[in-house]
């Protein structure tokens, strides 16, 4: 089973990955980690050394190969992930169990108020910018989650809750 976790920094795409892998005994991975491997480099240090058309070009050419190349797996992706190089379409192939975790923008912004320094895009904002922030790139990025097999909405509920309906689905 392929089964593909998206959705917005901070929605607990990792976390919920590996309570899921415990779960149902499929290994987990993360696309931000098998980059950083490749790579030699932390995401951060390849978007400010080799820019972020960089980045994209490798994050999908890995993702696609990993969908092809690996059978049984959770995979969680990067917020942005879905959004660039037709990526959003991998969420529909066939064999591939897609899932959107969403959030509200006051959940969202809840969560990473306190993160925000070891998150580079939102490090200089301020609580009502991250707010701003998160509902601008929400609805931008609306159409590309939306691709995904399934949504689950995340907001008020225990990771052991959303990782209960999750095998519902599956």
């Amino acid at each position: 089973m392929k089964i593909i976790l998206l959705g917005y920094m901070g929605v607990g795409k990792t976390s919920l990955s590996k309570k899921l892998s415990k779960k149902s005994g499929i290994p987990c991975f993360d696309l931000d980690e098998i980059i950083e491997k490749s790579e030699n480099s932390s995401i951060s240090s390849i978007f400010k050394d080799r820019g972020e058309v960089y980045f994209r070009k490798i994050e999908h050419q890995l993702f696609k190969d990993f969908i092809e190349k690996e059978e049984n797996f959770i995979l969680s992706l990067g917020g942005g992930t879905p959004c660039y190089a037709n990526n959003h379409l991998l969420l529909q192939n066939e064999g591939v169990v897609s899932i959107y975790l969403k959030a509200s923008i006051d959940n969202l912004t809840a969560k990473l108020k306190d993160k925000r320094a070891k998150r580079p895009l939102i490090k200089n904002l301020s609580e009502d910018e991250l707010h701003e922030y998160i509902a601008k790139h929400l609805f931008d990025r609306n159409y590309y989650y939306q691709k995904s097999k399934f949504t689950v909405v995340v907001n008020g509920k225990s990771k052991k809750e959303i990782v209960k309906e999750i095998l519902q689905l599956i």
